[in-house]
């Protein structure tokens, strides 16, 4: 079923993700592969991953993270210093 939520970037962590104020329960029934997007300012990703991901350096993904909140990571780099947002910017999950 399609769907659709919108948050905000409400902080960085100290490893330089953007945490959102999207709740990891409320995609609890999305999927995790390429038929779900996320968009952030002018950046783009699909999917969600777990903590424990084994995505190469420099991805741009979604991490469901042990927070409880959906973050916007930059495998091994600062998301937030790589893309220049901060906190405010929109969010928005989208999938099929």
């Amino acid at each position: 079923m399609p769907g659709s939520i919108e948050g905000r970037v409400t902080g960085v962590t100290p490893e330089g993700n953007l945490v959102t104020d999207i709740a990891v329960d409320r995609l609890r029934d999305a999927p995790r592969d390429e038929r779900l997007s996320i968009t952030c300012d002018e950046h783009f990703t699909v999917g969600l991953f777990p903590p424990e991901h084994s995505e190469p350096p420099m991805t741009f993904l979604g991490l469901l993270a042990q927070s409880g909140f959906l973050e916007l990571c930059m495998v091994g780099d600062s998301a937030a210093m790589m893309l220049g947002v901060r906190a405010g910017e929109k969010v928005v999950v989208r999938w099929q």
